[in-house]
């Protein structure tokens, strides 16, 4: 009994840490789907090789948090398995394996639920904010907001391929700022990070940019292929793009 009860507090720990992690990882400016999963990658050592792993090695804070959270992880997974094994093999009575089974799965339901709702993840994440900004020294920042990440604006990556339309040109030459579009970075491979690269900078095949704007903008750019599409798709754009304009610099009264 005692130790399925155990079992039910360590995981529910397990789940707590990593999720303090993620939000962790998440105000040092990664996005969200990869904070999750690098945080349960260090927390089960699995250890993924990825350019986001990368990353996170050569940002200070984010190795910090990533490392701490390896330590953790070791000892949460053996008192884990520890405990698995004293509620289901050591019981001599199907009644103390059968309590213990009926533990673990209502508690792994609670967790479970926890984990998925929405409520409980807005509620815990503002918590464990004010906690971060308290008691450490990490750097929050909130770049949804900072960035305006709604209102259908984004941020998003994308792999240049030799066919695409952006491919060996410079940026001046795209002229996406009239699109309403913004390269904040080039990751050339093997080179250097091009962050904020002015309108001389060539963008080349296997480079990978990083760029924000209005979703649909960036979905008809990423799309495009070296055709005459491309361009009757670029003028269209920056004519909507004029219209948003005008339409901010002289917004409509309600009567």
């Amino acid at each position: 009994m005692i130790a399925a009860i155990t079992l039910f507090l360590v995981v529910s720990i397990s789940a707590l840490i990593t999720k303090i992690a993620t939000i962790a990882l998440i105000h040092t400016g990664l996005s969200t789907d990869s904070a999750k999963f690098q945080s349960r990658s260090a927390y089960t050592g699995v250890g993924f090789t990825t350019s986001e792993s990368e990353k996170i090695l050569n940002h200070p804070v984010r190795r910090r948090i990533i490392f701490n959270l390896m330590i953790i992880g070791n000892a949460g997974i053996v008192t884990v398995m520890s405990s698995l094994i004293l509620t289901f093999i050591l019981p001599e009575t199907l009644a103390s394996k059968l309590y213990g089974l009926l533990i673990v799965v209502v508690g792994m339901t609670l967790v479970f639920w926890a984990i998925r709702s929405k409520w409980v993840d807005r509620a815990l994440s503002a918590v464990i904010t004010r906690m971060l900004k308290r008691y450490t020294d990490i750097d929050i920042q909130d770049f949804a907001a900072i960035l305006h990440l709604k209102d259908d604006f984004k941020i998003s990556e994308k792999l240049i391929l030799q066919t695409d339309w952006m491919a060996n040109k410079a940026i001046s030459d795209l002229n996406l700022r009239e699109e309403g579009l913004t390269i904040l970075g080039i990751d050339r491979h093997g080179i250097d990070y091009l962050g904020s690269p002015n309108g001389s900078a060539i963008i080349l095949p296997e480079d990978v940019i990083t760029v924000y704007g209005k979703s649909e903008v960036i979905k008809s750019v990423f799309n495009r292929k070296q055709d005459f599409k491309a361009e009757i798709e670029h003028q269209a754009f920056v004519k909507k793009e004029e219209e948003r304009l005008e339409e901010q610099a002289h917004p409509k009264k309600d009567n």
